[in-house]
């Protein structure tokens, strides 16, 4: 085994020098209640177990959809007690002897896509495409926890912004924004002048493609059932924005484009909203989905895909140069994550619910070491 690939081939890492650390886990899946605070092994110095590996001491991390997923049960073996979390911002405490991009005292933030390097879609750069592709908190354990162990190029670090970004900010930052990027620019394509219609505005996937297909110059049409988050949405540059629960988001959009429909679809919804996201499109449109939170299974009727001639696409999180490019955009002062609210790591159970509940407008943080609200200096 190479040092290279200490982490991706050992998940499960013996405490060697810290004992101990809090973490927020679960011993088994079911309901919310499974959560808990615990004391567990903490991970092990990467200068012995990685030549590449990096502690980093979390500050703040962002609940995603896909914690709620791995606490009620996702295919495949878990490791219990399992770590949840997938995003994270922190400070490096200890790196392997090979690391050369950050060193101890970096502020950085975590790409949770972990990809081994040696298959063929690794060799052509599409990370997120790896064979033997993991995430942090679903697949290993994740970053709800004083500290965790990454590979080098699974960190970037914060960048200094003025005013300067929280911790907060810099932990809600890289699964939705990478996310986002690949729907919008590598998997859609969206360009200037095109329409957008995004579902579920009060997600951070969706509020993410919403501005990054604004920069892209295309016209955005969002959708939500709070009436208050879509007079938010329109504050940070929704050109249309429609009640899903009082409208027919399908006569609306038909009526908004001459009854041309749009170019894109930004789909995470699922079950609920996939019939109606088709009848959405204008021929020759693009549907891109990331997600399924009402559920897996969708009904298409294929007389209606071959005739207008759609195209569906797949995504998920994204490969190194595309965060790279994400991480280079929040640089110039865009794309900053706009945060809902942050609990303290003993109240990280209710964090789940809020997010659960679907209240929130932004990213749910949950504050394990210090305060979530202080600016990174880097």
């Amino acid at each position: 085994m190479s040092e290279a690939n200490s982490l991706r081939e050992a998940p499960v890492v013996v405490s060697d020098d810290r004992g101990s650390m809090r973490a927020c886990v679960i011993r088994s899946t079911g309901g919310l209640d499974r959560i808990e605070i615990a004391d567990v092994a903490a991970p092990g110095s990467p200068a012995l177990l990685g030549g590449r590996d990096v502690r980093v001491a979390i500050r703040a991390v962002a609940l995603n959809h896909l914690d709620l997923f791995v606490v009620r049960g996702l295919p495949g073996e878990y490791q219990f007690p399992h770590i949840l979390g997938s995003d994270g911002a922190g400070v490096v405490e200890t790196a392997g002897p090979d690391v050369t991009t950050v060193k101890p005292g970096d502020a950085v933030m975590i790409n949770p896509g972990i990809w081994d390097g040696t298959c063929a879609f690794c060799r052509a750069g599409e990370h997120s495409l790896c064979v033997n592709y993991q995430v942090l908190g679903e697949h290993l354990p994740g970053t709800l926890a004083e500290s965790v162990l990454v590979p080098e190029d699974n960190l970037a670090k914060v960048p200094a912004l003025d005013p300067p970004i929280s911790w907060a900010e810099a932990a809600a930052f890289s699964l939705v924004s990478l996310t986002a990027w690949r729907m919008i620019v590598t998997r859609a394509r969206v360009e200037a002048g095109e329409t957008v219609l995004v579902w579920g505005i009060g997600g951070g996937v969706s509020l993410a493609a919403m501005r990054i297909a604004k920069l892209r110059g295309a016209r955005v049409i969002v959708t939500s059932s709070s009436d208050a988050k879509l007079a938010q949405a329109r504050q940070l540059g929704a050109d249309v924005t429609l009640n899903h629960r009082t409208q027919s988001v399908v006569q609306e959009v038909r009526a908004l484009t001459a009854r041309r429909g749009v170019d894109v679809v930004v789909e995470n919804v699922g079950e609920a909203t996939w019939e109606d996201s088709l009848r959405c499109l204008a021929k020759g449109g693009r549907l891109v989905t990331c997600g399924a939170t009402t559920g897996p299974r969708v009904v298409t009727d294929v007389r209606r895909l071959f005739w207008n001639q759609y195209t569906i696409l797949g995504s998920t999180l994204g490969n190194a140069t595309e965060y790279a490019a994400v991480v280079r955009v929040l640089s110039s002062g865009a794309l900053r994550p706009l945060v809902d609210r942050v609990y303290p790591l003993a109240e990280a159970r209710t964090a789940f619910e809020r997010l659960a509940r679907g209240e929130q407008l932004g990213k749910v943080l949950v504050e394990v070491r210090g305060s979530a609200a202080d600016p990174v200096v880097p």
